[in-house]
């Protein structure tokens, strides 16, 4: 017979960092850590529990009534009769040994409980997903099916205390598992009934993967919320993420249904919201800020972005009583609304949600006189507001900027002349301690600038404007490039002079050109010149040339060379 009390040291709450002081009492049982909160629960609220083999020794898993799964481990296997005697003692409950199994095979049979999905290998667990934990699933493909689970700053669906509990577990470890894919082939068959016919009996059958999709939505409380939708808006236009869904608003939360994914937002994840009147003059845009971003696979979703048409009217009506409306959102919603659709929207997500409308500022004005201006973002076209305490540049990748994270703000432009560009580009630089970095915006109509420029001013912006320096760098080039002039004119003096040195190659040059003259005139004597060439004057050039013809030199070896002139006989 156990004590009225009996205590286990360094047990871990629901895979919480740090260990505690594990209790049993008659009562009821506790945990107290080291530093935090202490866990009670009461002796009524147990239902059923498991020992299984887990990471930090051994586990003691307790199903409850209404506080969903609670996991404690670090149990040394010393402490099994002890725990074993306490629950039937205290509580009248059997406490049941689970072997898991441990082959590592990555396929086998899933089977859904009333808390838990387990996956079994060899009629063994493999291991286990409590519902609690799961906060989203997808059809991935025709037969593939993915689960997504609580994450650390994630609330959840279901009641508030499991949504409490998915914030403690998840956020117990850095490293997370946000989620998992079931492969699940093959067809099943809806009911229990057999079908009378072949043609029946396909109308019965449907995916296995469907199935298994349908029933971790029910079990998992992901599906349909209970109750009555307060508002429904079908066939809504999204920017980010791409496609078109429907919205059904609740209590709590909202739901977009899709072909493929299906979310479920709690409006406490939504930090903020903005209504942008899109600078095309068609259309306006609801943006919605979540904190966690919504997850797809591997990307992430920060932004929502819903566009609707100016002039497209709705006429909606609540589903809600007057005393439910009276009692808690008096002066925040309305039975009736006859307005343009995107006015109808953000209205009763302000209501429900309780964030007001941002809107862009009234100290902005575009040279068209609109509230945003058109550019692109690395290689991603879109617009950028300019609000009263921030930018906003949607659609996509949407990215918001607080002004006290600007550092400074740099207006600049790539290639061309400052008179020829057309576009300019504004670099936003962070602060340090923001973790530094920038985003530059591209492709900025130049008309743009002076409007941009007082803004900047107006909300006490450092401006780095490369605009004008590009200016004075083009004008000192221009004056680099005149004294690069200068000199050329130096170098061509100079070489007049060294022209006036190189005369006697020029000399050189003109005797080879006399003897190309009297070669030419000699073959132009044989063969028969003009009278004008045959004038006087020619007889003695011949006589000269034979004087030329008769010199002659003598080398001797005892002085220098002595001439000897012949005369010819006449």
């Amino acid at each position: 017979m156990p004590s009225d009390i009996e205590t286990f040291e360094n047990i871990f709450l629901d895979l919480s960092r740090t260990p505690g002081r594990f209790r049993f009492a008659p009562s009821g049982m506790g945990w107290r850590p080291t530093t935090g909160e202490i866990w009670k629960m009461a002796n009524t609220e147990l239902s059923t529990a498991q020992w299984s083999r887990a990471a930090r020794g051994y586990e003691l898993k307790l199903f409850t009534r209404t506080m969903g799964i609670v996991q404690l481990d670090g149990f040394e296997l010393d402490d099994l009769d002890r725990v074993k005697e306490c629950l039937k003692a205290y509580y009248k409950v059997n406490l049941e040994h689970r072997e898991h199994a441990l082959k590592g095979w990555n396929w086998g049979k899933a089977e859904f409980s009333k808390s838990e999905l387990y996956f079994n290998v060899a009629n063994k667990p493999a291991f286990e997903i409590p519902f609690a934990e799961v906060s989203n699933s997808n059809l991935a493909g025709k037969n593939e099916v993915a689960v997504e689970f609580a994450t650390a700053d994630a609330g959840g669906g279901g009641t508030n205390e499991a949504g409490n509990k998915k914030k403690k577990k998840a956020a117990a470890q850095l490293d997370q598992l946000v989620e998992m894919r079931f492969y699940v082939p093959g067809t099943v068959k809806k009911g229990d009934e057999e079908a009378g016919s072949d043609a029946e009996g396909e109308e019965k059958e449907m995916s296995a993967a469907n199935l298994f999709y349908d029933t971790l939505k029910e079990k998992a409380d992901i599906g349909e919320v209970a109750g009555d939708t307060y508002a429904t808006f079908l066939d809504i236009l999204f920017l980010t993420p791409r496609g078109r869904y429907d919205i059904d608003m609740y209590e709590s939360s909202f739901r977009l249904r899709g072909k493929t994914y299906d979310y479920k937002i709690q409006f406490e994840n939504v930090k903020k919201f903005f209504l942008l009147p899109k600078p095309d003059d068609v259309h306006n845009m609801i943006v919605i800020g979540l904190d966690p971003p919504l997850r797809q696979g591997q990307t992430k979703y920060p932004f929502l972005v819903m566009q609707f048409k100016r002039e497209e009217d709705m006429e909606f009506d609540l589903n809600i009583t007057e005393d439910l409306l009276n009692e808690r959102y008096a002066g925040k919603l309305q039975m009736h609304y006859e307005n343009p659709a995107h006015q109808v929207v953000s209205q009763i997500f302000k209501g429900l949600t309780g964030k007001r409308i941002i809107t862009p500022s009234r100290d902005f004005s575009s040279h068209h006189q609109q509230s945003g201006v058109k550019c692109s973002l690395k290689a991603n076209e879109g617009h950028l507001f300019c609000l009263d305490k921030a930018f906003i540049f949607v659609p996509k990748p949407a990215v918001f900027i607080t002004f006290d994270k600007i550092a400074h703000i740099t207006m600049s432009r790539v290639g061309g002349s400052v008179s020829a560009s057309r576009t300019f580009d504004v670099t936003v630089s962070l602060k340090s301690s923001e973790g530094g970095g920038e985003y530059q915006f591209n492709n900025i109509n130049r008309e743009e600038q002076s409007s941009l420029e007082d803004f900047f001013k107006s909300k006490n912006l450092r401006i780095k404007n490369d605009l004008v320096d590009d200016s004075s760098a083009l004008l000192a080039q221009a004056l680099k490039d005149q004294d690069m002039d200068d000199d050329d004119d130096v170098a061509a003096a100079r070489g007049s002079a060294d022209e006036d040195e190189e005369s006697v190659d020029e000399d050189f040059q003109a005797e080879s050109e006399s003897d190309v003259a009297e070669e030419y005139d000699s073959a132009h004597e044989s063969s028969g010149g003009s009278d004008d060439e045959d004038g006087p004057g020619g007889e003695e050039d011949e006589d000269e040339d034979e004087e030329m013809r008769d010199v002659e030199v003598e080398v001797r070896e005892d002085g220098p060379a002595k001439k000897k002139v012949k005369t010819s006989k006449k």
